[in-house]
């Protein structure tokens, strides 16, 4: 952890701000895909899981190096959602488009975990809304501690109650962000300590810390909605392939 704090610090510095938040939702994108494709399709593929090498009693294949990359993923998405919360011109409609596609995403989500409409965890867009109603009820009851508190546990049980993707760790991580983006270094200790992936998706921190503060080459609605469109189609499509190509 000390290391990724040292490297994160590094990167801190001005000269290595070179990514925009276009290159970092297509950081995202790629990281989630081979991701996604690992668990769902390439399990059974004897080139994937052959070991390329052995650390001790483990072995080390390309299916495990896609999930360990996978890992970069959500932290990415977290961040990018609390840099929308920040810049975004209408907060309405940022968090009304992050609950419709939680709901246009549920069927092919459950479709590619189980094969059926029914899958008791909900999929990650959940997890973002309800940790964009927690940075809108952070700034919105910043002068009454109490209905803030009492804001942000409802969301979290609500996030309990739902299976939301990542769960309660998962929602407190986006309030992390928020709260520490003005502490890099912290924001980075501290966030290794609360995905169940600890370090390596700690190692994400080095990517964001990049992040020049730019919109960059995305530009307009059709370029913005691709994006969240991407997410329930690239499901389908995995889900296609698992149950009529392999």
């Amino acid at each position: 952890m000390d290391r990724i704090g040292l490297l994160v610090e590094k990167v801190c510095s001005k000269n290595y701000r070179v990514l925009s938040g276009s290159a970092l939702k297509m950081f995202a994108i790629f990281l989630m895909i081979i991701d996604h494709s690992a668990r769902f399709v390439l399990t059974e593929s004897a080139f994937f899981t052959s070991p390329l090498l052995s650390i001790g009693s483990h072995d080390i294949t390309l299916l495990f190096l896609m999930k360990f990359a996978g890992r970069w993923g959500f932290p990415v998405f977290a961040f990018l959602i609390v840099e929308g919360f920040l810049h975004t011109r209408n907060r309405f409609k940022y968090g009304r488009n992050l609950l419709i596609f939680a709901f246009i995403s549920e069927i092919p989500f459950n479709l590619v975990h189980t094969g059926t409409f029914y899958y008791p965890i909900q999929n990650v867009f959940f997890t973002l809304f309800l940790g964009y109603l927690g940075l809108c009820a952070i700034e919105y009851y910043k002068d009454n501690l109490i209905k803030q508190g009492l804001s942000l546990l409802s969301l979290l049980v609500i996030s309990l109650v739902l299976h939301a993707d990542y769960g309660c760790s998962g929602f407190g991580f986006i309030l992390m962000l928020y709260i520490l983006r003005e502490h890099k270094l912290w924001q980075a200790i501290i966030g290794c300590c609360f995905l169940s992936s600890r370090w390596i998706a700690g190692l994400a921190f080095i990517p964001l810390n990049m992040y020049n503060g730019k919109r960059g080459f995305v530009q307009g609605k059709i370029a913005k909605y691709s994006f969240y469109v991407f997410y329930p189609l690239h499901f389908l499509v995995l889900w296609w392939i698992k149950a009529y190509c392999m």
